[in-house]
């Protein structure tokens, strides 16, 4: 009793609970996990090759964690709606901690890139969990703030991976990039389990026969086929191959199968209604394009600053800092605004106005522009995003039912990691070409020879082409990069117009319901 009334007179003086406090450290670390994982490995892949051999499947470290985390995020999702938000992720981080126990004792390559999918399967579930149970204890009018912390967290990641990375391999070996995992999951696992208290669902007593199980499997299968059309296209594979294009009528007749199965069931694992709701709807485009844009930018800026501009490749994540500074600080105000104001539209606005000038910015760039001024450019892209990041689930939760948390959250995370799958192969393809094209025009031959298997060299192959070479090659990435940053920002422009639409539905909060049940949108038609 006295530990209610505690809680009670702590949110009347406008705090949080100490325990949801704890819960949403834990939540934070758990995201840390999930995000920061990637960021690691990247680094340690070097050395993991040596040791490991396997150079050809080298990718395959990355895409396999990538499609089990785009495959299961759904999944997880409709599971915590059906049987309760606290187990279900607390197996997703016991599976991701397996994943990476099992891959620091991988002996060979294949086992390896088999650990790594147990680890996404796991890493799936950690994203939607951490976003669908801040839905479920913070009010929407609330929410903003602490959904502006995970943007934190993951932009600290981009920064301090590959810097962790690197200091992790160079002194512990390469399987402490893995191990290292286990006592943050531990201390998440163990204050989850402890502190969270969330009510059972009504839905959590039905039975297994009504999960949508072959709506799960058409859904999985349509999105490892996209997603591999989007990372073996133009690299593995011609985009007209015909293995590409297998794998783009499978993805595409699987998602048909999947809408129409989805039609038919009791418990889809997307209900479609969640669509019908203008604001949902628009906020999944937008996430979409946000993930376009921002997973373009993270792979292509940092390409230019070391080619061109001279940057070390050493501290890669440093690179992107003005970019994800101010994507952090911007994403923190933004989030506090909301939750004073209840007002959110202007973010999405203005986030894709400085989403567009961003990246046309950047398009201007050249083998003459300093470090401060793209750096400048930069942090006009990543306020752009800071502004819509966490926007755009905060919104996307506020537009359905609470039953309907977990499908929303998955969902809009899904079309973040789809458009962010879009948007490198897009981006690359066109960076590729134009790379190829330009070095043939300055370098004849031998610039086509250079760039014959890869567009992107890295600081070792650059230092040992001619002089003549390499200038060429600089001109070239700028080319490249011209393109690729001018889609972008036509593609931005989507984004805007979509933002136009939005509906600005009250948040409610302290100021609404005392359940802090999210405002019912008013269905569009």
């Amino acid at each position: 009793m006295a530990e209610k009334q505690a809680v009670a007179s702590e949110a009347e003086a406008g705090k949080q609970p100490r325990s949801v406090r704890v819960v949403l450290l834990a939540l934070m670390i758990a995201m840390l996990l999930a995000m920061l994982d990637n960021m690691i490995i990247g680094t340690a892949m070097p050395t993991i090759v040596g040791e490991l051999g396997g150079l050809e499947h080298l990718a395959w470290v990355v895409t396999a964690y990538t499609l089990a985390t785009a495959a299961s995020t759904p999944l997880w999702g409709k599971l915590g709606d059906l049987y309760g938000r606290k187990g279900v992720f607390m197996t997703s981080i016991v599976i991701f901690l397996i994943g990476s126990a099992l891959s620091g004792m991988a002996q060979d390559m294949g086992q390896l890139i088999g650990f790594r999918a147990v680890q996404g399967l796991g890493a799936g579930g950690l994203i939607v969990g951490v976003m669908a149970i801040i839905g479920d204890l913070i009010p929407p009018r609330e929410r903003g703030k602490y959904q502006g912390l995970m943007a934190g967290v993951m932009a600290l990641a981009m920064i301090a991976g590959p810097l962790v990375g690197g200091t992790i391999t160079d002194n512990w070996g390469w399987r402490w990039s893995f191990y290292i995992n286990l006592p943050l999951g531990v201390v998440a696992l163990g204050a989850i389990s402890v502190v969270l208290h969330l009510p059972k669902p009504s839905r959590a007593g039905r039975s297994a026969r009504n999960i949508d199980y072959l709506g799960a499997a058409l859904l999985t299968i349509g999105i490892t086929a996209m997603v591999l059309v989007t990372t073996w296209g133009g690299t593995e594979y011609a985009w007209g191959s015909a293995v590409i294009m297998e794998l783009a009528a499978i993805g595409v007749a699987s998602l048909v199968g999947f809408l129409f199965v989805e039609t038919r069931v009791a418990e889809p694992v997307m209900p479609l209604h969640i669509f019908r709701s203008r604001n949902f709807t628009l906020m999944s485009v937008i996430g979409f394009i946000t993930g376009f844009v921002m997973f373009g930018a993270v792979l292509f800026l940092p390409l230019y600053q070391q080619s061109v501009q001279g940057a070390s490749a050493t501290n890669s994540g440093l690179l992107l800092l003005p970019m994800l500074g101010a994507m952090l600080a911007v994403s923190m105000v933004a989030g506090r605004v909301t939750t004073g104001s209840g007002r959110y539209k202007v973010f999405p606005v203005l986030g894709s106005v400085l989403m567009i000038v961003g990246l046309f910015l950047l398009a201007q760039m050249d083998t003459g522009t300093s470090r401060v001024t793209s750096g400048v450019f930069m942090a006009v892209l990543g306020a752009g995003m800071g502004c819509l990041m966490q926007i755009t689930m905060l919104v996307a939760q506020n537009s359905v039912e609470m039953k309907d948390m977990g499908v929303a959250s998955s969902t809009a995370t899904l079309s973040r990691t789809l458009g962010s799958s879009f948007g490198v192969a897009i981006m690359g393809a066109l960076f590729n070409s134009r790379v190829q094209d330009v070095m043939a025009e300055r370098a004849g031959a031998l610039g086509s020879a250079v760039t014959e298997q890869s567009a992107q060299l890295d600081a070792a192959s650059l230092a040992k082409l001619p002089v003549a070479a390499r200038e060429a090659y600089q001109f070239a990435v700028v080319a490249g990069t011209h393109s690729a940053f001018l889609v972008g920002a036509g593609v931005a422009v989507v984004a805007l117009v979509g933002a136009v639409f939005v509906r600005e539905v009250p948040l409610k909060g302290a100021g609404g319901s005392a359940s802090g049940a999210p405002a019912k949108e008013t269905v569009a038609v």
